[in-house]
Formats: C-alpha cells, sequence, structure tokens
C-alpha cells in the first residue's frame, strides 16, 4: 500500500526538519506539509527536505489543515494517510507500529495512544482529566473505547481516507472524527505510543480553553448524526 504522512503545521518550523527527517528514515511513507499560513519558514523547511508542501493562504485551523492533506492523499492514488504533528511530539519511530493494523486489514483506523504503557509525556493534570471525560462521552454516545480520543497520532486506511476526505470535523476534529468513523461502521483501534512534549511553542489550547474545548466537542458529539455517511456512501441517520 502507499503511505502518505500528513503534517499540518503552523509556525513551527524550528520543530520541523527531525519531524520529516524521522518519517523518512522509517522507510514507510511519502511526507506531505500542509503549511497552515504560517508566518515562519515552515514551508521553506519542507521543501529543502524533499517533502511535498500544500499552503493555505488563509488560516484553517487543524481540522481544516488535516483535511487538505487527507483530500491530496486520496486524490493522489494513496491507500493510507497517517497524521502526524509538525511540533515533534509523535516519534516517527512508532509509525511502523502504528500502520500495522491498517496495513494488516484488520482496522480502518488507527490512533496512538500515550496511556496503554508507561513512560513518555502525558500532557498536565487538566488536560488528562478532559481527555479523561472525552473517552468516557465517546463510549456513551458511540460505544467506542478510546483512552486517547485527543490523539492526533493516527493512520487511515482506504474507507478512513476516502470517509475523511469528504466529511471531517473542522474544529477540534480528533474526539469527533472517532465517532464519525464508528458510525460509519468503520474499525477503531488504539495502538501504545509515546509522545513527547513540543518541542517548541505552546499549544493552541491553554487551561482558559480547556472548559471551551470539551463543551463544544461535547455538543458536537450530541449533535452528530447517529449513522453517518459510510465510506461507499449513504444516507445519515439524525
Amino acid at each position: 500500500m502507499r503511505v502518505l504522512a500528513v503534517v499540518p503545521a503552523y509556525n513551527e518550523a524550528k520543530a520541523l526538519r527531525p519531524v520529516i527527517e524521522g518519517l523518512y528514515r522509517t522507510g514507510a511513507c511519502d511526507v506531505c506539509v500542509v503549511d497552515d499560513a504560517s508566518t515562519d519558514g515552515t514551508a521553506d523547511v519542507a521543501r529543502r527536505l524533499g517533502a511535498v508542501v500544500l499552503r493555505s493562504p488563509v488560516n484553517l485551523g487543524i481540522g481544516g489543515a488535516v483535511q487538505t492533506g487527507y483530500l491530496w492523499a486520496h486524490h493522489h492514488g494513496y491507500d493510507v494517510a497517517v497524521q502526524v504533528d509538525g511540533d515533534g511530539q509523535h516519534d516517527p519511530a512508532a509509525l511502523p507500529a502504528l500502520l500495522a493494523p491498517v496495513l494488516a486489514g484488520t482496522a480502518d483506523l488507527a490512533i496512538g495512544s500515550r496511556f496503554l504503557e508507561a513512560g513518555g509525556y502525558r500532557s498536565t493534570a487538566l488536560r488528562r482529566s478532559g481527555i479523561r471525560y472525552l473517552s468516557w462521552f465517546l463510549r456513551l454516545r458511540t460505544g467506542a473505547r478510546v483512552t486517547d480520543p485527543t490523539s492526533g497520532f493516527r493512520a487511515a486506511g482506504p474507507r478512513a481516507l476516502a470517509l475523511f476526505a469528504r466529511l471531517y470535523p473542522s474544529d477540534y476534529p480528533e474526539p469527533e472524527s472517532i465517532a464519525v468513523a464508528v458510525r460509519a461502521g468503520l474499525r477503531v483501534v488504539e495502538v501504545p505510543v509515546r509522545m513527547a512534549a513540543r518541542a517548541h511553542g505552546v499549544s493552541s489550547i491553554d487551561a482558559a480553553r480547556t472548559a471551551y474545548y470539551l463543551a463544544k466537542v461535547s455538543l458536537a458529539l450530541l449533535l452528530l448524526p447517529r449513522r453517518a455517511r459510510g465510506a461507499s456512501g449513504g444516507a445519515a441517520t439524525p
């Protein structure tokens, strides 16, 4: 299968080089950097390293940037798209393990979870509490058992790629996209990974925005149709 690593990046020029070089060292994928209207040298760094660069003229946010990568992968004949953050939190060396269930045909979407084994960076206590809440709420709404619903380290196989190229949440997309996948009948699994703290910069979701984030995602999950359009089509049920 052809695999593309989609790296959404906003002002990640300082952190991007080791991410791209690490992905190439795995020998498992091509690399596409989605430069979400950065004001630094993010696009230049990516081009010098040989990555495909898709540059947005306006800031789309993480959902729009990731779907841009999914659309490009789908339209250029890739079978699998792997989302990898451009800030250095995701270890490219874990890519083969993340890809394994998708390439084996036992999963449509594999999510890297920092909570399935000891070690690595697990974020702040406040954010861990929010993650636990979202995990519980996802299970309540969809039946999905996901320990790390906010993880942006994930591999989408052919069915998930086709679905996400057509339908992907625009704001805080990670938990909602899991619900979209589950309700479209896709198989979702988790793979243990270790994550690191951001190499540079700060997260866009600080303590002041955590409550808004949880409320926004909860409302989105409440409003999500009971059955989303599947990867091969089909009507949604409200």
